[in-house]
């Protein structure tokens, strides 16, 4: 998956439905003031640039890997916001207050090994936030993997199947203890959205999920593959107008002691 498969187009064709749960995962940071922030997977940057103006910040970089979005991002930078090209996967950035991520990390394996790095980046008193999307078992995900199982596509494929990266949100809150946040809070919550149909959902996961897919099939074999996934969606929800689709996601914050 080397191409830049993302759409910011795509992606803020329901911005204002994605703003929400970054707003309640800022909500959970503690300000201070001059802040170093660093903000992993910031896309276009608009809600980077909003963390920044919100906790007056001092510094405040943006790190992506999608040239794409980053072209979106980098007009907003300015008076300490920055935006970097980078791999998250890698990041190994040190003394920064705030480590924020907001729908991001669950692109990447191996939590358990990705959070001792993340907390190595932090400050004396440096806080984390994180907000991970955790709807793999709704119909809109579910059969977006079932539809890669499918031939021609699994072939294609050649034995990808989409991984599960995220923790149950009590791992996260054990985690987060044995790596010294002795303050925390990790959340449960489910958003819901009034979308004009069901058709509407494809265009969501258009924006995020199916990008995985995007990125390992031929532009013909991916167009195929979108219209099997409408058409089995489509028969698997309920044909009601607006359809309200529900979506999970955990949010998580610490801080370490001084």
């Amino acid at each position: 998956m080397g191409q830049d498969t993302w759409s910011p187009d795509q992606y803020r064709r329901f911005a204002a439905e994605r703003s929400q749960p970054f707003r309640d995962l800022l909500g959970l940071v503690r300000g201070k003031p001059g802040m170093r922030v660093v903000d992993l997977g910031c896309g276009p940057g608009e809600l980077t640039a909003q963390a920044h103006r919100a906790l007056a910040a001092r510094r405040t970089v943006g790190i992506d890997s999608s040239e794409a979005m980053l072209a979106r991002a980098r007009p907003l930078a300015g008076g300490g916001l920055s935006f970097e090209t980078g791999d998250i996967a890698a990041f190994d950035g040190r003394d920064f207050d705030l480590v924020l991520s907001n729908a991001a990390l669950h692109w990447l394996p191996r939590h358990e090994e990705l959070l001792p790095r993340l907390a190595a980046a932090l400050a004396p008193g440096g806080q984390i936030a994180v907000q991970v999307p955790d709807n793999h078992d709704h119909p809109s995900h579910r059969i977006a993997r079932e539809v890669g199982e499918e031939s021609p596509f699994r072939e294609a494929l050649g034995g990808w199947r989409k991984p599960r990266n995220v923790l149950p949100p009590e791992r996260y809150a054990e985690i987060l203890s044995g790596l010294g946040f002795n303050e925390q809070e990790v959340l449960l919550r489910v958003y819901g959205h009034r979308l004009a149909g069901t058709e509407e959902v494809v265009e969501w996961v258009r924006g995020t999920l199916l990008n995985d897919w995007k990125g390992r099939l031929t532009p013909d074999l991916f167009a195929a593959f979108v219209d099997r996934y409408r058409e089995r969606l489509g028969a698997a929800l309920p044909g009601e107008r607006p359809y309200f689709y529900t979506y999970r996601r955990i949010l998580f914050w610490g801080r370490r002691p001084t």
